[in-house]
């Protein structure tokens, strides 16, 4: 079926003739000269019948690039990204993409595995040092075990395990099945690709500041072709700078990641500007204390070398503190889900 846009309604042109938005177009109805064109560049042929006339847009061919404002934007200004390149939503053709803001003239491009939205993306001898519990995950070796054991251990705090954890969070994603999932410090892509697996998403973001864990993530997608071809991409971010428009996200993740985060308040008032009214965020993390910690040790800090952890009403606090609003939760031991919306 060929497109056309003209310049007061949608022509549509399919083996049985010529179609308006509402019904068949007269073949005395009339058209002002001046044709709208989109941001796509297309070769483009007029024909003309008695029925109507019709512009039929020819698709680019591969030597030829598309020019579009992207679900990305810069994490410097915010303003949305205009990308040139192939069209599609999958990593071959994000990571054949450039990336610029019009606003700040700042351009973005990808690393061949992961496309690089940090404020110091291109920096040629600036490097910004991050706390040491943030350093760790950017080790090779910490980004090759997480799968390995790593995460398994976390059985021992009370996690249910990645199975039965991302069926709770498809619980409380409901509510926003069908849009743009952003998995915010996805480590190796263990939910991300679950997600993207499942279908029920447009979009699926798998975003962490470590280039490891993301270099780690793409060995396990690129082994599965059913996951590479989806829609799914790899971008390395700041969550207290997330390079989206506000309110552009449907649901936002951060599986074990609170704990982790140098300023969870910045960090959660970011997720709160880029979801969308009735956006739905979901986290889980370890808790400071669980039903079965004596009173007289509730009010005592849990401080590790590079964590922080905190108690169910603390977590309430930050998220209500932040915005968000429908706090609701589940408790095993030291693991707890969290959930919350956008007003």
């Amino acid at each position: 079926m060929a497109v056309s846009s003209l310049s007061s309604s949608f022509c549509f042109q399919d083996r049985r003739g010529f179609y308006s938005r509402n019904g068949f177009l007269s073949s005395h109805l009339l058209f002002r000269s001046s044709i709208r064109f989109s941001s796509v560049q297309f070769r483009s042929r007029i024909y003309a019948s008695s029925a109507a006339v019709a512009l039929e847009q020819e698709a680019p061919t591969r030597s030829e690039e598309t020019s579009a404002v992207d679900l990305f934007a810069c994490p410097v200004c915010y303003e949305p990204l205009i990308r040139k390149g192939p069209s599609g939503f999958n990593l071959p053709a994000i990571y054949r993409s450039g990336f610029k803001c019009r606003k700040c003239n700042k351009a973005y491009s990808s690393k061949n595995i992961y496309l690089d939205l940090t404020v110091t993306a291109g920096a040629k001898e600036y490097d910004e040092p991050k706390p040491a519990g943030t350093e760790l995950f950017r080790s090779p070796l910490v980004s090759f075990l997480y799968e390995r054991g790593w995460r398994q251990n976390f059985n021992r705090s009370g996690f249910p395990g990645p199975d039965e954890e991302f069926n709770m969070a498809q619980e409380y994603f409901e509510p926003v099945a069908g849009g743009v999932l952003v998995d915010v410090s996805c480590g190796s892509g263990l939910f991300s690709r679950k997600f993207a697996k499942s279908g029920v998403y447009s979009r699926v973001v798998a975003l962490d500041f470590s280039e490891n864990m993301l270099r780690q993530c793409y060995d396990f997608i690129k082994s599965d072709n059913s996951i590479l071809s989806s829609n799914l991409a790899l971008v390395r971010a700041d969550v207290s700078r997330l390079p989206f428009s506000s309110g552009s996200i449907d649901a936002v993740h951060a599986g074990a990641a609170l704990h982790c985060w140098p300023s969870p308040s910045n960090a959660v008032a970011e997720i709160n500007r880029i979801l969308r009214s009735g956006g739905v965020f979901v986290g889980t993390t370890f808790l400071r204390v669980n039903s079965s910690t004596p009173a007289f040790l509730r009010t005592l800090g849990q401080t590790t070398r590079n964590y922080y952890y905190w108690t169910q009403e603390e977590i309430e606090d930050l998220c209500t503190s932040c915005g968000l609003i429908n706090y609701s939760c589940k408790v095993q031991q030291s693991f707890i889900m969290f959930s919350a919306q956008k007003p």
